[in-house]
């Protein structure tokens, strides 16, 4: 018995020896047996990989960026419920061991190697935060020469598991513990962390979580595929009720408390978060692209370094402008349905069908590049492809269609919708409130807010005016309507018509010419005042171009995206100041230290009274032009203004109007420029676009939380003694050809003729 009692204590002594030898040696990496251990800084600060979030101007989380969807939540925001949950199903001596559970470690061995029974492992919460952090079993930094040897292996990766669990235990609190640990792991459906876990599911934030829901996260957590409450509602169940009970056994949970929930089910509010779901996609869109540059030059990662990013958005504008867009383009895309019944869409000038147009089109989509790679010249097998029906979800106002059909079926299907985009900003910030690059990110990425530049028709006018005023003329002076000829560079001539294809011969003030879109005025105006120094004001108020100093410039025959309209047509309340549109004030890095602030260019680019007047100008269209079908209570007791827009075959119809304190651009059109209603009546500006404005401006004025409301466009409410000072004072222009100066003499009658007083 002795010698017996000898060789166990003789074997226990070497265990006492060995044991620390093999830890030190392991943690120091004894001539690279075991791989390297994590260093001391990332101990001390641990990285995950974080979501970067995008927010409103108004505190609202916009969306994220992100490979794996995770948020932080600290331990104080976190519900008592699903601390309970977590240690009495996965760690019920959480608080009593420093790391390692030594009597779990034993029940582990003995039930698994002594009994064959595999009844679950000995690891603590702690344990299992080291293995998420540090990630010791895939890194190729953390393997050595022994860490490929079966058996071998899962020993030392156990071994490194436990000393930085007590290594974790040494240096952060048991409540910073269990915060980490949550807000590391998966929940299945792309779902990192307890702050996002409960958004996904109940659309709650942490705190909020009742017992229940909390115990349904929980049990995701041994598998998140298997307990899908989504995939395997009855699994996800069952599953709560084992976790429940584990909170019963150990005294977080009465059994009467128990009995009550187990026959309840748990009700989910299930919301997936990725980019075409959510408000502003296509604004999330843009932003990203600004971003991945931003990271990219500043050293930062936008998809895990959790940066904060702060934008000009208002979410309440921006829903208001999104439900706006969506009511109308729903109803047009109906009339044009109605429109074209059977036929094609896609004309040639000569109104006849573009026969070769899908075929010619859908080449130039990533899927016919992604045939091209496979198949190569072999088109035959690539149409093959294309003609061969798959199910498919397509696009529809009334919900998504399911149906089986051929890739070139869908594609045509697609060409038929009608496309639009909107855009409000604050003329005196260059703050961009709203942003809808088009009718649903799901089916149609492009962005028609910068991304597309489309030719902007009447829209344009307002410049080649603005030149004008700022070149002497006045808004009463008189020009007569009758055609204006230019000699083109190879000697032909072009004579500019009027839509309605005919002349008055009558004299017209430059407010009334502006406000009916007279076409032969304008073309006057561009004749005097060159289309050179028309181009170049251009420029200075925003648009890049291209743009040509050629006379059909003054009709709107250049591009330009809704952004650079907007950022135009906001000079005019902005005191003749262009500001650059702009939608991101700071970024933030994850512990809220701000890496950069943005403000907007800004330059003088006409004279204030220049822009006073066109301001002036543009509230004409109110009483004489395309505003007069603008609703009576939207017109009482406040100030609007703005200009609509049609380019040729009523292809594109633009609205830009003017509030107290927001410039809004609207564009209506289809996916190529061959696409459109055939009747100007039902493809005007005034008809397409117009609503969707006057939509979302009523909309804004009926909530009361926003503070956009009726009342003068300017602040300081003296446009209107200041325009009538100019008009009644200023020196007569010393034009004369086919213009009829605003001298003394005639200033009186046409004061009286357009009772000035009444319309100021």
């Amino acid at each position: 018995m002795e010698k017996i009692i000898r060789i166990l204590w003789k074997f226990f002594a070497a265990i006492t020896i060995a044991i620390p030898i093999y830890l030190f040696s392991v943690q120091v990496n004894f001539y690279n047996l075991y791989g390297s251990m994590p260093s001391t800084d990332l101990l001390e600060n641990p990285q995950s990989e974080l979501a970067s979030e995008l927010y409103a101007a108004d505190g609202s989380l916009l969306g994220k960026y992100f490979r794996n969807n995770r948020s932080p939540a600290t331990y104080e925001e976190i519900s008592s419920n699903m601390i309970h949950a977590l240690i009495a199903s996965e760690d019920y001596r959480f608080e009593q061991h420093a790391g390692i559970d030594l009597r779990g470690l034993s029940r582990a061995f003995f039930l698994s190697i002594l009994l064959q029974q595999n009844k679950g492992g000995g690891s603590t919460l702690t344990q299992q935060l080291a293995k998420n952090l540090f990630n010791i079993r895939k890194e190729v930094n953390y393997k050595g020469k022994c860490t490929d040897i079966p058996l071998l292996n899962k020993l030392i990766l156990k071994t490194k598991e436990w000393i930085l669990a007590v290594q974790l235990e040494r240096a952060y609190t048991k409540q910073e513990i269990i915060a980490m640990y949550l807000n590391t792991v998966a929940f299945g459906s792309n779902t990192y962390g307890i702050k996002v876990a409960a958004r996904t599911f109940f659309n709650k934030t942490p705190a909020e979580l009742r017992i229940e829901e909390a115990a349904l996260l929980v049990g995701l957590l041994r598998a998140p595929t298997r307990y899908s409450p989504i995939k395997n509602p009855e699994r996800a169940n069952h599953i709560r009720n084992v976790v429940l009970a584990q909170m019963v056994k150990y005294g977080f949970l009465k059994k009467s408390e128990y009995d009550l929930i187990c026959e309840i089910p748990t009700e989910l509010q299930y919301q997936e978060e990725n980019y075409e779901k959510g408000i502003a996609p296509y604004f999330r869109a843009v932003v990203r692209d600004f971003l991945l540059k931003w990271t990219q030059e500043n050293g930062y990662d936008l998809f895990s370094d959790g940066l904060r990013i702060y934008t000009t958005i208002d979410s309440r504008v921006q829903i208001h402008a999104e439900a706006a867009l969506k009511e109308q383009m729903a109803l047009l895309q109906n009339q044009f349905d109605a429109h074209w019944k059977d036929q094609n869409p896609w004309i040639h000038e000569n109104g006849k069908e573009i026969v070769d147009y899908i075929e010619k089109e859908i080449k130039k989509t990533p899927l016919y590049q992604k045939l091209r790679k496979e198949y190569g010249t072999d088109t035959e097998s690539i149409y093959k492809v294309l003609n061969t029906p798959i199910p498919t979800t397509l696009f529809s106002w009334e919900g998504p269609i399911q149906k089986t059909i051929t890739p070139l079926e869908a594609f045509k299907h697609h060409r038929r919708i009608l496309q639009a985009g909107c855009m409000a900003m604050d003329p005196y910030t260059g703050h961009i409130k709203a942003w809808v690059g088009g009718i649903d990110y799901k089916y149609f990425q492009y962005d028609h807010v910068k991304q597309s530049k489309r030719q902007t028709g009447s829209t344009f006018k307002p410049i080649v005016y603005t030149v004008a005023l700022d070149n002497d003329y006045l808004p009463t002076d008189l020009v007569t309507d009758e055609p204006v000829t230019f000699v083109q560079p190879n000697g032909t001539t072009w004579t500019p018509q009027n839509a309605w294809k005919t002349y008055s011969g009558k004299k017209y003030t430059l407010r009334y010419a502006m406000a009916k879109s007279y076409n032969s005025i304008t073309s006057y105006l561009i004749k005097q005042l060159t289309p050179q120094l028309v181009v170049e004001y251009a420029k200075r108020m925003g648009l890049k171009g291209p743009l040509d100093p050629v006379p059909a410039i003054c009709l709107g025959c250049s591009d330009a995206s809704i952004y650079e309209m907007v950022g135009a047509y906001s000079t005019f309340l902005n005191k003749g100041v262009w500001t650059e549109p702009f939608f991101i004030t700071h970024i933030e890095d994850k512990q809220g230290n701000v890496l950069q602030t943005f403000t907007p260019q800004h330059h003088e680019a006409i004279h204030e009274d220049t822009a006073d007047l066109m301001t002036y100008m543009l509230k004409g269209s109110l009483d004489e032009g395309a505003l007069n079908g603008v609703s009576i209570a939207l017109r009482e007791q406040n100030e609007i203004a703005g200009k609509s827009g049609t380019t040729s075959n009523h292809s594109d119809g633009w609205f830009i109007g003017l509030t107290q304190n927001l410039c809004t651009g609207v564009w209506v059109g289809g996916e190529d420029r061959c696409i459109h209603f055939r009747d100007f009546h039902l493809g005007a500006g005034s008809v397409t676009a117009r609503p969707i404005w006057e939509k979302f401006i009523t909309r804004l004025y009926n909530d009361p939380q926003l503070v956009y409301k009726k009342g003068p466009l300017t602040t300081n409410n003296i446009l209107s003694e200041k325009v009538k000072n100019i008009i009644q004072n200023k020196p007569p222009s010393t034009h004369t050809t086919n213009h009829t100066s605003t001298d003394a003499a005639n200033k009186k009658q046409i004061a009286i003729e357009l009772d000035i007083d009444k319309i100021l």
